[in-house]
């Protein structure tokens, strides 16, 4: 499952506002509201109407330097695919788990949905494919094959033959292939840094994911969009949710939406 787990946070909106109150030696507070305005009667912090429309007029005006000076932490849990995309943000601090140290039972990503290849794009997807009821011969069970042609040759039996595998079905045997190799060269001794070679794009990675509020939103702004893999969007997504209840003035305002 890919997920995204809030681990800390430094600042609010108000931060923000006194980041870019401080070049004319100006403060603001939190306004508190009318207790008879809350569901449950408590008096809660708010930014006043002059303060919010200053988060506005930076965010239009690109003036992102105060949203600098907000910071939140994420550990994130994904695919390697989905992880050598998001990496590419470099103003976001990235700490990964290595295979270099550790070398504990490998865990894949299967999509709950297997997309077919878009019509019109070079990449992007549409449509689902039911890859249960696709049916294959890989190349591992020409056994079968031989045996229709020369079975006293090769000395086979009918009990023999390996029945015919869904496409879906040779995805889980390819896993736990791949597994038991992986098994056998750290078993044999192998280094864990040399025994990762042999595990797929889809094995799940782990890392911690840092920056200011205004790098996560450029990458929110990026890979929330309709056009990117859905894999990378969710992590994205599951980052725009923590991010729009922690500064939602802020957020909102940097957000391309």
């Amino acid at each position: 499952m890919i997920t995204a787990t809030y681990i800390d946070h430094m600042g609010t909106d108000l931060s923000v506002v006194n980041a870019a109150r401080v070049s004319f030696n100006k403060t603001s507070s939190w306004e508190l509201t009318d207790w008879r305005d809350s569901e449950d009667y408590a008096r809660k912090e708010v930014l006043s109407e002059a303060d919010t429309k200053l988060i506005n007029y930076l965010a239009k005006h690109k003036h992102t330097s105060p949203f600098g000076h907000c910071f939140a932490s994420f550990h994130i849990k994904a695919p390697i695919f989905v992880a050598r995309q998001l990496v590419k943000h470099k103003f976001l601090r990235w700490n990964e788990i290595s295979r270099r140290y550790v070398d504990n039972e490998p865990e894949f990503y299967e999509p709950d949905e297997w997309r077919g290849k878009s019509a019109d794009k070079k990449q992007g997807s549409e449509g689902v494919l039911e890859l249960d009821k696709m049916y294959t011969t890989p190349p591992y069970r020409h056994i079968k094959d031989v045996f229709k042609k020369e079975p006293e040759k090769y000395g086979l039996y009918e009990d023999s033959i390996v029945p015919d595998l869904s496409l879906l079905n040779e995805v889980h045997e390819c896993d736990e292939y791949v597994i038991s190799i992986y098994r056998k060269l750290i078993a044999a001794g192998v280094a864990p840094e040399q025994a990762r070679m042999v595990l797929p794009q889809s094995t799940m990675t782990e890392w911690y994911w840092s920056g200011s509020l205004d790098a996560f939103a450029d990458m929110c702004n990026l890979r929330c969009k309709s056009d990117t893999q859905y894999e990378t969007r969710l992590v994205a997504w599951h980052i725009h949710r923590h991010m729009d209840r922690l500064f939602p003035v802020s957020w909102v305002a940097l957000r391309d939406e």
